[in-house]
């Protein structure tokens, strides 16, 4: 049943049906063809021998009583197996010579007799009709018509045996049916060779397929085997094949972020409530009539409460960026440089002694949310300033329209960022140095916040560094689509 439904049987079997119809319309025309070809031969050669009797002899014959006894014609002709008859211009059977086996002439219509005697057109050879004798045997019959076409005096009619005729046809089509099933023969042993090898890119693609799994999605299929549909085939087989280690890919990396980010925020979570927790066992213990320890417990799980506060605000803003970006700000036209100039001092009193130079060369108006945009300016600030010496520290802040639209770098001399953690840097919960992050109360959210809230405004955000020299964050946000616009 497989076997069946394989492509080699189907094209084998298909190629059969096609070449044996093929055979058997050519051997039908043939055979029709030569049937006709050898009748009208055969009635060609009786016309022609009935004319190698001169006209006079049949007219003496019309002329003599019908009873005479006249010498037969059929002795002349030396036809086997024939029959003649003599008519007159009025269609009316004059004289018949016959073999006794065969019975008398088979008459025709008096009309038929009387068109014969008129001049015709010559079609495709002489005109010719198959009959048959007293015992059921065909015969060909044709006339001769005597006299001039002006005055017809009649018509002679001979009748033949067609049976060396159709002995003929019959060997020609044995012979015919007997090559054509060698041909087929011939065909199938010389086609399936062909077939197989033609089949043997498609061979090779089912093994490979067979030999993928889930697994093992890095086998790929060739595209160069000299056939163009395997090859068409083989190259939309392995772009699915790439999308699917892709998907895997992706899939498996999504669940491994997943964990980390599970992990990363319960061990986040955990530390302002186990520092709050302890605070509460202390108070529990006596330290609550105590004022000094009151005072300091309670200034404590505040601080960790405002921490566990901004952290869990800091989460649900991302589920809201991968929920719904375009709800995650309200974007109002405003200017870039408006922002950074209200934020200025603010800047400055968190860098306390650093150098810090804040460089504005547009004044371009955008599509922005305040709100968010200052929060990035100052996740990037505090990043700068958390990573540069206190003393000798530079932060460089500049604001320039650059390829369509404005561009935002914060630059400083800290000690730059190692480049195998660049690709991570935007991670979230993700720390070049954890230790000193978590002393300065960082949750590792701050850039992940920033690089979504640049993101969802169309922008991006991107970082170089170098070891010894420091880091430039670069935020580049597009123009509006109506262009650019100034106040």
């Amino acid at each position: 049943m497989r076997q069946s439904r394989s492509i080699r049987s189907q094209i084998l079997l298909r190629s059969l049906m096609i070449l044996s119809g093929l055979l058997l319309i050519i051997g039908i025309l043939q055979h029709v063809y030569m049937k006709d070809f050898m009748y009208r031969e055969q009635a060609v050669s009786l016309l022609s021998q009935l004319r190698s009797i001169s006209p006079e002899v049949w007219l003496s014959y019309l002329q003599k009583n019908p009873n005479g006894t006249e010498p037969n014609p059929l002795e002349t002709l030396h036809i086997p197996d024939s029959t003649l008859a003599l008519i007159d211009h009025t269609g009316t059977i004059r004289k018949e010579w016959a073999d006794p086996r065969h019975g008398s002439p088979p008459p025709l219509s008096k009309q038929t007799y009387i068109d014969a005697m008129q001049p015709q057109r010559k079609h495709g050879g002489a005109p010719f009709t198959i009959t048959t004798d007293a015992l059921g045997m065909p015969q060909i019959l044709v006339l001769q018509p005597i006299g001039s076409s002006e005055q017809p005096a009649g018509v002679v009619q001979l009748t033949a045996s067609i049976r060396s005729v159709r002995e003929v046809l019959i060997r020609q089509l044995t012979t015919y049916v007997a090559l054509s099933a060698l041909a087929l023969i011939g065909g199938v042993l010389a086609f399936l060779p062909v077939l197989r090898k033609t089949l043997v890119p498609l061979s090779s693609m089912v093994q490979t397929v067979e030999s993928i799994n889930a697994g093992n999605l890095n086998q790929r299929l060739s595209e160069q085997q000299g056939q163009l549909e395997t090859d068409r085939l083989a190259a939309a087989f392995n772009g699915m094949l790439q999308r699917l280690e892709d998907s895997f890919a992706a899939e498996k990396e999504a669940k491994e972020q997943m964990r980390r980010f599970v992990a990363d925020a319960s061990h986040e979570l955990r530390t302002p409530l186990t520092s709050i927790h302890g605070f509460v066992e202390v108070l529990l213990r006596g330290a609550a009539a105590k004022p000094d320890q009151l005072k300091e417990a309670l200034l404590s799980m505040h601080g960790e409460s405002e921490r566990l506060t901004k952290l869990v605000q800091d989460l649900l803003f991302l589920a809201k960026v991968d929920q719904a970006p375009a709800l995650a700000v309200q974007l109002t036209r405003g200017g870039l440089h408006r922002i950074l100039g209200e934020m200025e001092p603010q800047l400055r009193m968190l860098a306390k002694s650093r150098d810090v130079r804040v460089t504005i060369g547009t004044e371009s108006e955008l599509l922005l949310d305040p709100d968010r945009i200052k929060q990035v300016i100052l996740n990037l600030f505090q990043n700068a300033v958390q990573h540069t010496d206190p003393v000798h520290g530079r932060i460089e802040v500049s604001l320039t329209e650059a390829a369509g639209g404005v561009q935002l770098t914060v630059k400083d001399n800290g000690p730059g960022i190692p480049a195998e953690a660049l690709p991570h840097l935007f991670d979230r919960f993700y720390r070049v140095d954890t230790a000193r992050a978590r002393t300065q109360g960082g949750s590792g959210l701050g850039l992940s916040i920033s690089h979504s809230i640049v993101e969802v405004h169309g922008g991006r955000l991107s970082v170089e560094s170098m070891i010894g020299e420091g880091s430039t964050f670069t935020v580049w946000l597009p123009f509006p689509k109506e262009g650019p616009s100034t106040r």
